[in-house]
């Protein structure tokens, strides 16, 4: 069975630069690349009328009560929950601990928190893993501006095989 590989594209359209709401970004310093920068330079270069609220912790277990404080008290619409996974067994248990702990924090305060998480296993140099960290941040700043303009905004990229960090898998 062949697989069909599409090239995700991002066209800035005269909207992007319409859109308001604010995005939470909450990073790590754990992480081995700054995450938090790159969806912020993403999210002010493609939506500039968006307000970010940034909130550095230490690790991806930290994140989901950050993400948590960037709603309800820092009034975010949406958050990118930005983390690094270490190669270690430990931390892909803290990984999957953290992600529960996002999801929970999602359904306490009704509203998107996007965990983006990067496994260090995902790659075998540092550039890859940079470079897999790069595309799956900028792909989710995009789609947290996207998901400002509301539930629909996304309805056409529905089944299209999307991924981030990743070349995009395509439809079948």
């Amino acid at each position: 069975m062949r697989q069909a590989v599409t090239k995700q594209r991002h066209n800035k359209s005269p909207t992007m630069n319409r859109i308001t709401g604010s995005i939470g970004i909450v990073d790590t310093t754990f992480a081995r690349v700054d995450m938090g920068t790159m969806a912020e330079n993403t999210i002010r270069r493609e939506a500039p009328k968006v307000r970010i609220v940034r909130y550095t912790v230490p690790g991806i277990k930290d994140l989901p009560v950050a993400a948590k404080k960037l709603i309800e008290e820092h009034h975010c619409d949406i958050v990118l929950a930005l983390g690094h996974v270490g190669g270690a067994a430990i931390d892909s248990k803290c990984a999957h601990e953290a992600s529960m702990g996002i999801i929970q924090a999602q359904l306490m305060t009704n509203h998107h928190i996007l965990g983006v998480m990067v496994f260090e296993a995902e790659a075998s140099t540092p550039k890859q893993l940079s470079a897999t960290m790069k595309d799956r941040t900028v792909k989710h700043a995009r789609n947290a501006i996207a998901m400002l303009q509301g539930k629909d905004a996304l309805r056409e990229r529905a089944g299209t095989g999307r991924r981030q960090g990743a070349p995009d898998a395509g439809p079948i």
